[in-house]
């Protein structure tokens, strides 16, 4: 008895099977879902260490995680949403539109054009979590919304915002 011809499958990069790009850089996606929970750790003011601790983990892992060198798992996922108290949909947020875009669904069959290339969210930066974190330690209100106006006006963006003035 004859085998039944088998149709020729588009051969799958192992690489891009893996979470990387073409080029072998991390997905974009998995870049940011990491920022993310950098972003959130240093808002509680959390060590690698201790996150790696509560979700049975190496600060090392933590730090692949953070940087998007290896994918977060969904159950891995869930469990960063519960330590760091957010919801899942937490590490999706803000994600810009040229990230979206190198999701593998939509990456399948795209043409030869080089990605895009990804730009660093600035509220991901060490001054930026520190900063915020030091506004917050600031235990009067009035002190605290004076400290925002200031950082507004210097800024430039306090100019025809508020009619308080």
């Amino acid at each position: 008895m004859a085998a039944a011809p088998r149709t020729p499958r588009k051969p799958v990069s192992r690489k891009s099977s893996r979470g990387r790009t073409a080029s072998g850089k991390p997905n974009p996606i998995d870049v940011h879902v990491g920022n993310r929970v950098r972003l959130r750790r240093t808002l509680l003011g959390m060590s690698q260490e201790k996150l790696g601790e509560a979700i049975g983990l190496t600060f090392q892992q933590v730090q692949k995680y953070e940087r998007g060198a290896n994918r977060i798992g969904s159950s891995r996922l869930y469990d960063l949403s519960n330590v760091l108290d957010v919801p899942v949909s937490y590490f999706f947020d803000d994600m810009a539109d040229e990230v979206t875009r190198q999701s593998p669904r939509q990456i399948i069959g795209l043409s030869e054009d080089p990605p895009e290339v990804f730009e660093h969210d600035p509220l991901t930066k060490r001054e930026t979590l520190e900063l915020v974190r030091a506004y917050y330690k600031i235990a009067d209100p009035h002190v605290r919304k004076r400290i925002f106006e200031l950082a507004k006006a210097l800024g430039g963006s306090g100019r025809g915002d508020d009619s308080d003035d």
